[in-house]
């Protein structure tokens, strides 16, 4: 092909060369011809330069061999190659001319170019692929630019191919370094989060944790189970707004915090105002969510408390979805607010889940309706906790790809009956006081440990801390009084309950003293011993014992 003539055809080209043959001497906005060089200046490069041809005098091939940037002409239907540049033929080596594309220039093919190719013919219109790796190791974003040609040529397109590697190995490192702070914050966020869920005696539990895709920065979702003793159990989920190392960090520090308070065995909405301090002391531009609640299996209730987190979704036995809305006071670190509990059924047949907004949070669609959809998927959804899980999860079209982490949680109180019925069982005795109370306390609690069939050790035990409870809540406390004895598959849970608020203390009695060494014997022979104040006033003191195993 000849390339003089084909720059000559090339867009706007002939307008130019026109331009300058119709108007020689049309000034221009100072007053010159066009393209004049100023008297000065023309006097200095006629001294010296006789004669420099202007752009549109150079032919193009000698303009095209010399520029850095790969270039190739092809033309007609089967994108015959008409010229390679010198860039070109350094990159890859000679290639032949007037064959096809396919077999001239096989590097094209194999960076998926064809079809390019072919889309530019047909449309008229210049197509770009950006940072495409070729075979000699170098990044090029190519662009195909249709070239006017005579009709019986088919067509030209001319390929430009510029080298971005530089740019193309910075993108890779940063992407690299996004992974890699990727990973340190899921390694972090996974580390903190508990390994194992503690196992209550009267519910089965279940949880599951999905980071956000490979785009998004993971962020604070957690949550823990924490066995208080006395046969209670400590549910939280929470979530801290921001992502990345700095937003887990966070989390990890609300966690160890919540498992601390938890050991003060204090109300929910007591608990959620020390973490409302310690999250301001903690980050003061860094607020979370949170949802901490209590199961008592005396009570057949879940007492909770929220500080901005979505409502807690219960299903009863019949499958009817509740929904937990208040009350809920604002996010953890805003300070200033008297956090309140609140509670909801959950007897056994029940199933309850604690959930983060990235389960039912979508940008297209209100929250309401996400919480909407889950009560619908969880009146469906049976089987174990862990089924139920990912049952929620799948639901809510929670994918490797999702633009936000979900944490769930789902605990069932299962109705027991038959033979694993006869393993929880409970009874109460109220006592009215007096010189006849311990009497009776002894007497209750040997008769129903006898009739659970504990061996004779264990049942001494069990009348011998039964005793002392009972005696120190006849020495320290008020009406009204009651002695609660609960078994599971477990463990032995003993219970005295009083008016009075002031919770025992563990101390060294002296020889001399006549008192003070009823909590100490408690202690001593007890698995694990502990007080909590209970609502409106009064307080329980409990002890428990390990079973034997079978």
């Amino acid at each position: 092909m000849n390339f003089t003539r084909w720059s000559a055809r090339l867009p706007g080209t002939q307008r130019r060369a026109a331009a300058r043959t119709d108007h020689p001497g049309t000034p221009d906005r100072r007053g010159e011809s066009a393209g004049a060089v100023p008297a000065a200046r023309a006097e200095h490069l006629t001294d010296e330069h006789p004669h420099i041809p202007a752009v549109d005098e150079l032919p193009v091939r000698d303009v095209l061999d010399r520029v850095p940037a790969l270039v190739a002409l092809v033309h007609g239907p089967d994108h015959r190659v008409a010229y390679v540049n010198d860039a070109y033929v350094a990159a890859f080596g000679v290639r032949p001319l007037g064959e096809p594309v396919r077999d001239s220039l096989p590097e094209l093919d194999e960076l998926g170019l064809l079809p390019l190719l072919d889309q530019v013919r047909r449309s008229g219109r210049p197509r770009t692929l950006k940072s495409r790796k070729a075979p000699d190791g170098r990044s090029y974003t190519f662009t195909c630019t249709p070239v006017t040609e005579d009709a019986d040529d088919g067509g030209a397109i001319l390929l430009f191919a510029t080298d971005v590697t530089d740019h193309a190995e910075a993108a890779e490192r940063l992407r690299a370094s996004e992974r890699s702070q990727r990973e340190t914050a899921v390694t972090l966020q996974r580390s903190l989060l508990p390994q194992e869920l503690e196992e209550p005696d009267d519910l089965r539990i279940a949880a599951t944790y999905h980071p956000g895709g490979t785009e998004t920065a993971v962020g604070g979702d957690w949550y823990d189970v924490i066995t208080l003793g006395g046969g209670r159990t400590a549910l939280v989920i929470g979530d801290v707004m921001g992502r990345g190392v700095r937003a887990a960090a966070v989390m990890g520090q609300l966690r160890t915090a919540v498992r601390a308070y938890a050991r003060l065995d204090l109300p929910p909405h007591e608990v959620l105002q020390l973490l409302d301090g310690l999250a301001a002391e903690i980050d003061p531009n860094q607020i979370a969510t949170c949802v901490y609640a209590i199961h008592d299996p005396n009570e057949g209730r879940l007492v909770y408390a929220s500080a901005g987190h979505l409502p807690i979704l219960v299903r009863d036995e019949s499958g009817v979805v509740q929904r937990a809305d208040e009350p809920t006071g604002p996010p953890l670190g805003t300070g200033g607010w008297m956090h309140a509990s609140g509670s909801i059924a959950l007897g056994p047949g029940s199933t309850a889940v604690l959930y983060t907004d990235g389960l039912v949070e979508r940008r297209d669609q209100d929250l309401d309706e996400g919480i909407a959809a889950l009560e619908r998927a969880l009146a469906g959804a049976t089987g174990t906790p862990q089924v139920v899980c990912d049952r929620l999860v799948r639901s809510a079209g929670v994918t490797a790809d999702h633009d936000d982490d979900v944490a769930v949680l789902v605990l069932q109180h299962p109705a027991r009956t038959g033979p694993t019925g006869d393993l929880f069982r409970n009874a109460a005795l109220e006592l009215l006081g007096g010189i006849e109370a311990a009497p009776r306390a002894r007497a209750f609690a040997s008769g129903v440990l006898t009739s659970w069939r504990f061996p004779a050790e264990l049942h001494d035990l069990g009348v011998l801390a039964a005793s002392e409870l009972v005696a120190n809540s006849l020495q320290h406390g008020i009406p009204p009084m009651r002695l609660r004895l609960r078994r599971t598959d477990r463990r032995l849970i003993i219970e005295v309950t009083d008016g009075d608020d002031h919770l025992p203390r563990r101390r060294r009695a002296e020889p001399a003293d006549e008192s003070g060494r009823g909590i100490a014997i408690v202690a001593t022979i007890a698995t694990n011993w502990g007080s909590r104040r209970t609502p409106g006033g009064g307080k329980a003191v409990w002890c428990e014992f390990v079973l034997p195993k079978p």
